[in-house]
C-alpha cells in the first residue's frame, strides 16, 4: 500500500521527440512515494523493417522499481524479437492476428525471462509492473495493457477508445483468482495486491498444474486494435493510476486538448496534467505520455491570449492579496482566489487546481520581496545607536583625560 515521503519529490523528468509524423512529450515524478517507481519507454521508428512503426509505453511499478525498470528496457525488444513480428513485410498488409500473437507472446516471454533472471541468482525480489503502450503502425493502432495504467485515443475532441484496467474485483479476473485457489478480499489478490495483471509479482505465480495464464497474478496482457484515420485529429494518452485516479478519462482529454490550443510544448502539457493531479491529491508516483498524432489540434492565438490574461489576472490577485491585504498563507491565499466567481477560462478538466503551480510560484516570489523590502525599510528606518555609541564613548575617554591633566 506504500509509505509516503514528509516532503513530496517534484521535480520531474521530462522527454519529447517526433518521427513517423508523430510528436509526443512525457513527463514523471515521484511525488509523496518513497521511491520512484514509474518507467516509461518511447519509440518513434523502430528498428529494421519497422521504421513506419512507433512504440510508446508507461510501466507503474510496485514493490520495487526493477520490474518496471526491466520491463522499460526489454519489452519493446520482447515483442519485435518474437517469429511473428519477424515475418512481418512493410510492402505487404500484416496479419492482424498474428501481431497480436507477437505481442502477447513478447509479454509472456518476457515474463518468464525475468523470472529466470531472479532465480538462477537466488534474488527474492517481489516487485513487480503493470504494463500500458501503444504500437503505432501506418494502418492501425495497437493498444495493449497489463494492469491499471491506462491509455485513451481522443479523436474529435472525444474518448473514443480506452483501456480497460485490471482490478481483482472485475468479475472474470475475480473467477481466474479464485479458480486458482486464491481470494478477493479489500479489492485485492489475497487481502493485498491492487492490481490482477501484471509482469513480475511471481509470488502470485506459483500455482501448480496450470499456465502462466492461469495464476492468481496473470502477464497476459489485453490487445485492442482500432483503425487510424488521419481525417480525425487524434491524441493518445497513456498514464499510471497516480493520473486516473483523481482525474477522469474526459477530463484528461478535455484538459490536453484545450492547453494544445494554448501551447504547442507536449512536455509543458504534460507537466501541467501532472502538477494539476498533485494538487487534486494525488499521493501516487506519476507518469504521463501525451502522443499527438497529424491532426491534432494546434495552438489557437485567442485561446493563448485568454490563458495569458487568466494568468495575470491571477497575479495581480496573488499581489493585492500578500501586498495590500497583508495574507501571506498559502493555503488562504487559494482559498481566497478560489472564491472569485469572475475567475475566467480556467483549464477545463483542471480548475484551479491547473492553476496552483502557477499560485504557489507567485507566492514564492512575492514573499521574497517582501522580505527584501522589510530589510531594507528596517535599515533605513534604524537609530544609529551604533555609531552614536561609540562617539560618545570616545568623547568620554577623552574628558577624564583632559581633566586630569588640568
Amino acid at each position: 500500500m506504500g509509505a509516503f515521503l514528509e516532503k513530496p519529490k517534484t521535480e520531474k523528468f521530462n522527454e519529447s521527440g517526433m518521427g513517423n509524423g508523430i510528436r509526443y512529450g512525457l513527463a514523471s515524478m515521484q511525488g509523496w512515494r518513497m521511491e520512484m517507481e514509474d518507467a516509461h519507454s518511447a519509440v518513434t521508428g523502430l528498428p529494421g523493417h519497422l521504421s513506419e512503426w512507433s512504440y510508446f509505453a508507461v510501466f507503474d511499478g510496485h514493490a520495487g522499481h526493477s520490474v518496471s525498470t526491466r520491463c522499460a528496457e526489454e519489452l519493446l525488444g520482447a515483442i519485435v524479437d518474437t517469429d511473428d513480428f519477424k515475418r512481418l513485410q512493410p510492402e505487404t498488409a500484416p496479419s492482424l492476428e498474428e501481431i497480436q500473437k507477437g505481442i502477447r507472446e513478447g509479454f509472456l516471454n518476457l515474463d518468464q525471462k525475468m523470472r529466470h533472471s531472479l532465480e538462477s541468482n537466488s534474488c527474492e525480489d517481489k516487485s513487480g509492473s503493470t504494463a500500458v503502450c501503444v504500437l503505432t503502425s501506418p494502418s492501425h493502432f495497437f493498444f495493449v495493457n497489463c494492469g491499471d495504467s491506462r491509455s485513451i485515443l481522443i479523436r474529435d475532441d472525444f474518448v473514443v477508445f480506452s483501456t480497460t484496467d485490471h482490478k481483482p474485483n472485475n468479475p472474470d479476473e475475480k473467477a481466474r483468482i479464485t479458480k486458482a485457489g486464491g481470494s478477493v478480499m479489500i479489492q485485492r489478490v489475497n487481502g493485498s495486491l491492487a492490481v490482477s495483471r501484471s509482469l513480475g509479482d511471481y509470488e502470485y505465480k506459483n500455482v501448480k498444474g496450470v499456465g502462466p495464464t492461469e495464476q492468481l497474478v496473470s502477464p497476459e496482457p489485453e490487445i485492442s486494435i482500432v483503425d487510424r484515420d488521419e481525417k480525425s485529429n487524434l491524441v493518445i494518452i497513456l498514464a499510471c493510476d497516480g493520473v486516473w485516479d483523481v482525474m477522469s478519462n474526459e477530463d484528461v482529454a478535455t484538459f490536453v486538448l484545450q492547453r494544445m490550443k494554448v501551447t504547442g510544448d507536449l512536455v509543458v502539457i504534460a507537466n501541467e496534467v501532472i502538477d494539476t493531479c498533485f494538487f487534486k491529491n494525488s499521493r501516487d508516483n506519476m507518469s504521463i505520455v501525451i502522443v499527438a498524432l497529424p491532426g491534432a489540434p494546434k495552438v489557437d492565438p485567442d485561446m493563448a491570449a485568454k490563458d495569458k490574461a487568466l494568468n495575470s489576472m491571477i497575479e495581480d490577485r496573488v499581489r493585492k492579496l500578500m501586498f495590500e491585504d497583508h495574507r501571506l498563507d498559502m493555503n488562504e491565499i487559494v482559498s481566497a482566489i478560489n472564491d472569485i466567481s469572475t475567475l475566467p477560462d480556467l483549464p477545463p478538466g483542471g480548475g484551479l487546481c491547473a492553476k496552483r503551480r502557477l499560485i504557489e510560484d507567485l507566492h514564492a516570489k512575492f514573499l521574497e520581496e517582501i522580505k527584501l523590502k522589510e530589510e531594507t525599510n528596517s535599515s533605513q528606518n534604524a537609530p544609529l545607536t551604533s555609531t552614536n555609541n561609540n562617539d560618545i564613548s570616545e568623547n568620554n575617554d577623552q574628558i577624564p583625560q583632559s581633566q586630569g591633566e588640568q
